[in-house]
């Protein structure tokens, strides 16, 4: 499992891209637990695309579109601001009470409301201009990603699980957008959440786009997976309170079934959110490093499913390795070859569109990437907060030849 753990400059590419894309220079594709980038001059396929793109000035020269979900549902979506008065921001305490901006995908009825865009102007330029120093992308490559939920869509009726969702560390919400959306369409409501101050840019309603404070700070990584678990819990008070939720359709919302996910740190932060609590009754870790471990206690026998990508010459995480005995419930821990650490995420879409090349060692394809990781996270969440049998689960089978069982 990897996290990207330092200031990341030119070098390390388009669209928040640390090992999809970067790996495709040669002085940043070298494996390690712990991957630092260095910053640079932009060399190799992004810096000719960010040449090619600025050259024709049309975003419509790039359209992306993300994997049509797979659920019966059509897909809703609507964005939140919630503020926690009763804790200080903590990574910028001259900003007051911890705000968060929160994506709600919901099943819907098809047909209703209009396009969701993939993410704000003001977010896409951070992320560009983070990762490409006076770059001239235009701003439309990535806001006119196509996605398949629709803003002001009417809801279905009846009572759906919540399953709250996290991104990886400088990863914006939007890079697990496509999960989102086809969880919503299998029958859960999803909360997309964005970790103020750790990504590159977070857009609120007064137009305002904050940066990436921690951004290649040093930090203790424990604290960064801990205030995001604290994160978690106030959206779902916020989501769940009464009588005066924050969000419209929370009558949706099944208290009694939520369930977290999430990628690289937002995994991490699963270990945390799950012992502090009780409401979070399972939880998925997709390759990240558990800088919080699972104690000896373990974590009071809820279900918990590890999907990650190999790493070099047959190693596994050590925190994973420490973890696993320790889990007291039902659990899996899956391996998928031919994968990195960001193709569980949006990421090998978006490089795919953009027509740069997967990075040196990755054989799956981006398309079947998506597919495995929906499948098998809709089936361990239907399997915990639906009580719905999954064979997939059981064991390897030879429809998934990429994927491992650890033993």
């Amino acid at each position: 499992m990897r996290r990207l753990r330092a200031t990341v400059g030119a070098a390390a590419l388009l669209l928040a891209l640390p090992l999809s894309v970067a790996a495709t220079v040669p002085a940043l594709a070298a494996p390690s637990p712990a991957v630092s980038v260095a910053s640079g001059p932009a060399s190799g396929p992004a810096s000719a695309f960010a040449s090619g793109a600025a050259a024709t000035g049309d975003p419509a020269a790039v359209r992306i579109e993300l994997p049509r979900p797979t659920g019966k549902y059509a897909v809703g979506r609507e964005i939140l601001q919630l503020v926690d008065q009763d804790r200080p921001d903590p990574w910028v305490p001259s900003a007051g009470s911890r705000r968060l901006m929160v994506s709600m995908y919901y099943p819907a009825h098809a047909g209703t409301g209009g396009p969701a865009p993939y993410m704000t102007a003001g977010a896409a330029r951070a992320m560009l201009d983070f990762r490409l120093p006076g770059n001239t992308v235009p701003t439309g490559v990535l806001t006119g990603v196509r996605t398949w939920s629709a803003t002001g869509a009417r809801p279905q009726g009846g009572h759906y699980p919540l399953v709250v969702l996290s991104p990886g560390f400088v990863d914006a919400r939007t890079a697990v957008t496509g999960l989102a959306e086809d969880l919503a369409s299998r029958g859960y409501v999803v909360a997309l959440v964005d970790h103020t101050y750790e990504n590159t840019g977070t857009t609120f309603p007064d137009g305002r786009t904050l940066p990436c404070v921690m951004c290649g700070v040093p930090k203790d990584w424990s604290q960064v997976d801990e205030s995001r678990a604290k994160d978690v819990s106030f959206v779902v008070d916020r989501l769940t309170d009464r009588p005066h939720p924050a969000w419209r359709y929370a009558r949706m919302i099944d208290r009694d079934r939520i369930g977290l996910a999430g990628h690289s740190a937002g995994g991490a932060a699963a270990v945390p959110a799950l012992l502090s609590d009780d409401r979070f009754r399972a939880g998925v870790d997709l390759d990240g490093t558990m800088d919080v471990l699972v104690p000896a206690t373990g974590i009071g026998g809820k279900p918990f499913l590890m999907i990650g990508h190999p790493l070099g010459g047959g190693a596994e995480d050590e925190s994973w390795q420490q973890s696993w005995p320790r889990l007291d419930g039902w659990k899996r821990w899956l391996t998928v070859e031919g994968t990195d650490h960001h193709s569980f995420t949006d990421f090998p879409v978006l490089t795919d569109g953009l027509g740069l090349p997967p990075a040196p060692g990755t054989t799956i394809a981006s398309g079947r990437a998506v597919d495995l990781t929906r499948r098998y996270v809709a089936a361990f969440f239907d399997l915990q907060l639906k009580g719905i049998g999954q064979p997939l689960l059981d064991g390897p089978n030879a429809a998934d030849p990429e994927v491992t069982f650890h033993p």
